[in-house]
């Protein structure tokens, strides 16, 4: 079945787009094959008006409805044409934008994603599957991060003693835990880029969006006294399953503690934040005893943020999802693909235990397209996932 999966994550610099031809849903053994991956940047005045959106701004009902339509139709104008470029699809899967999650005492009450599924339908003639999150929700789960399934599924296939964790680095960060004996877990552990990234965008005024090859970073040096400020947050603490997101961590999160030490310079700011993010994963890690992570996201491009991770997390070996074929840059957009593709043969989203919903639940909605639609048999609890060879060019 050749899926394409949809999602703009939590730094907001686009919409990521993958196509995959997946198999196995009878069976429980997935076959991923990665046919086709690629990044849409968001028109400037979209980004700028979902970025003035996020907490702690306030807005109008006529902004949210606006915007939600024109992020559909952006999504529907990157789906025509991936659509058109592999030769054809049978479903679409889109996550749309997050632009809040709402967490109150540690329990997800709510999520917002913004896109109209309607303009995809519309523009493809094909099936939809949108608005991801909200049944994990319902049943009592965080709805995020949703990756823990791709990444339960692929860890598996390694075999062999030990705790495997995957992590991504995107706006936020957020691992799953494998143990060799015991159920995997998933969780948010803070910020990844989010606020590197609108440290970068005040200090270049608007110039730059993050800090490319960790440039900047890597001239600064860490102060532990506004570190150790930002390291009291009561988040890092809460138990797993935990999730968070931008309503947080938001663009003028750092201001207040930067206010309450000695003057510091941009790049130690900088500096500070990627070794606040490379601490926040290591600690969160630290209970599992892990012996190999797999890393994905945009945080891998940056050198001064691997390698703080490594000192972070001592003897952990660590690398990239591409080593184990999938791409670093696209596993998110792939995730969407992986979660559609369960949605249509009736499979949960989410494996047993790992989100904290009472039972796993059958994710997201389905918008019909324009042809008649006939629902496989329900297919079974997937076991492991496997990467399939990319298409012979």
């Amino acid at each position: 079945m050749i899926v394409v999966g949809m999602i703009s994550g939590t730094s907001m610099d686009g919409l990521d787009v993958a196509v995959a031809d997946l198999s196995g849903a009878q069976t429980g053994d997935l076959v991923l094959r990665p046919l086709q991956a690629r990044t849409w940047r968001w028109p400037e005045s979209l980004r700028e008006r979902l970025l003035a959106l996020l907490p702690p701004s306030s807005t109008t009902v006529a902004e949210v409805a606006q915007l939600d339509e024109l992020v559909g139709r952006s999504c529907a104008a990157a789906a025509t044409a991936v659509v058109a470029d592999v030769g054809g699809a049978d479903l679409v899967v889109s996550h749309g934008q997050t632009v809040f999650h709402w967490v109150t005492d540690g329990r997800a009450e709510g999520t917002l994603q913004l896109g109209q599924p309607a303009p995809i339908v519309q523009a493809t003639g094909l099936p939809v599957v949108s608005d991801l999150r909200a049944r994990d929700i319902a049943a009592g789960g965080q709805g995020a991060p949703l990756a823990g399934t791709l990444d339960t599924l692929l860890l598996r296939g390694f075999g062999g003693p030990g705790t495997r964790a995957a992590l991504n680095l995107g706006g936020i960060a957020n691992v799953t835990v494998v143990p060799a004996d015991g159920e995997p877990v998933a969780f948010d552990t803070g910020p990844a880029n989010c606020l590197i990234d609108a440290a970068v965008t005040r200090i270049t005024r608007g110039e730059a969006s993050y800090d490319a090859g960790g440039a900047i970073a890597a001239a600064g040096t860490v102060r532990e006294d506004l570190l150790d400020l930002l390291l009291a947050k009561p988040y890092y603490d809460l138990p797993a399953p935990k999730s968070t997101g931008r309503e947080l961590f938001t663009t003028a999160y750092v201001e207040p503690y930067v206010a309450k030490v000695a003057p510091v310079a941009d790049a130690d700011l900088v500096a500070t934040l990627v070794e606040l993010t490379a601490r926040t994963v290591g600690r969160a890690l630290a209970p599992y005893d892990v012996d190999r992570l797999v890393v994905s996201g945009g945080g891998v491009h940056n050198p001064v943020l691997m390698a703080a991770l490594e000192r972070a997390l001592g003897r952990v070996e660590v690398k990239t999802s591409d080593a184990v074929g999938l791409p670093a840059d696209d596993k998110e957009a792939y995730l969407m693909a992986l979660i559609g593709y369960l949605t249509w043969h009736q499979v949960p989203g989410v494996l047993p235990g790992m989100t904290g919903a009472d039972q796993p639940r059958v994710l997201g909605r389905i918008s019909l397209g324009d042809n008649p639609v006939h629902l496989p048999e329900p297919g079974v609890s997937p076991r492991t996932l496997t990467i399939g060879p990319p298409p012979v060019e």
